[in-house]
């Protein structure tokens, strides 16, 4: 299985002065309720669920989704799902009107954006079904 989120490329040059640090309390109060897609170097990624009591679905746009949970370390916001080894720690950013998550906040590795936040549930086809 992709190991979530680890997909390394180098940002370093990119000015990330405008950034605003998001708490996990705000992070909570702002996504609570919604869906937000994201992606990273113009490519759609993925797209997270986030569901009351800190709950999360994921998913690569590919059907499949992951349950999991989040929960507050720091200032940063580590999520842990059932299917996928490891815990997955980001800091959140507002950047141009939206998230931007940075990977265990460190400039050299992956940035998600957010595209779109929606009120509607991921779509989950469910386990794969044959002969």
């Amino acid at each position: 299985m992709r190991n979530l989120f680890l997909f390394f490329f180098g940002l370093a040059g990119a000015a990330h002065g405008a950034d605003r640090t998001v708490s996990p309390a705000e992070f909570e109060a702002m996504v609570t309720g919604k869906t937000l897609s994201y992606a990273t170097g113009g490519i759609d990624y993925g797209a997270e669920e986030y569901l009351d009591g800190r709950r999360v679905r994921w998913s690569f746009l590919d059907g499949q989704c992951q349950d999991g949970e989040w929960y507050p370390a720091g200032d940063q916001v580590c999520f842990v799902y059932e299917a996928i080894d490891g815990v997955q720690c980001w800091q959140f950013y507002m950047r141009g009107g939206g998230l931007m998550a940075r990977f265990e906040n460190n400039p050299e590795a992956t940035e998600l954006y957010e595209m779109r936040r929606m009120s509607e549930p991921l779509l989950c086809l469910g386990p794969e079904v044959g002969v």
